[in-house]
C-alpha cells in the first residue's frame, strides 16, 4: 500500500510540472516560480521565472529538499473527471477515465488529458476536440 501512495504523491507532483508553484523554505523564505523539475529521491525542487517573497526576480532557483516545507499552487486544477462525463454525454458507453495516470480514452481509439488530444485522429477525434475545446472555454 505505501507504494500506492508513493505513486499517487508523485504523480500530484509531475501535474504540477510547468504550472505556478510557491515552495516556502525551512528559513522561511518563498519562492514563486514556474516548476520546471525535481528530484524524487531528495525532493529538490528547480524553478524558473521565478521571484522570491521580497520581489527579487530569479531566472532559475534550486531548492535543496531537506529545506523545502511547503509546496502549494493557487491555480485551479483541471477538472478531467467533468470533462470524461461531458464526453461520455457525446459518446455514451464509450468513454474510460483512467484518473491513475490522467488520460481519457475515446472509442478506445482517442486519448485525451488535460492538455488536448495526446493520441487519435479523424472525425471521432475532431468531435472530441469540439468537445475538449467548448469545455476548455467553460471552464
Amino acid at each position: 500500500m505505501a507504494n500506492v501512495g508513493r505513486t499517487m504523491f508523485f504523480g500530484e507532483l509531475s501535474r504540477l510540472l510547468r504550472k505556478q508553484i510557491t515552495v516556502v523554505a525551512m528559513d522561511g523564505r518563498a519562492y514563486t516560480g514556474v516548476f520546471d523539475g525535481y528530484n524524487p529521491e531528495t525532493m529538490s525542487i528547480c524553478l524558473t521565472d521565478a521571484t522570491d517573497d521580497k520581489g527579487n526576480s530569479i531566472n532559475k532557483v534550486f531548492l535543496n529538499g531537506n529545506t523545502v516545507t511547503q509546496i502549494f499552487t493557487t491555480e485551479k486544477p483541471f477538472d478531467l473527471r467533468a470533462l470524461a462525463d461531458r464526453l461520455e454525454k457525446v459518446f455514451p458507453r464509450m468513454v474510460r477515465f483512467y484518473a491513475d495516470v490522467g488520460v481519457i480514452v475515446v472509442m478506445e481509439k482517442i486519448r485525451v488529458n488535460e492538455t488536448g488530444i495526446l493520441e487519435g485522429t479523424g472525425p471521432i477525434a475532431e468531435r472530441v476536440q469540439m468537445v475538449y475545446d467548448q469545455f476548455t472555454r467553460k471552464g
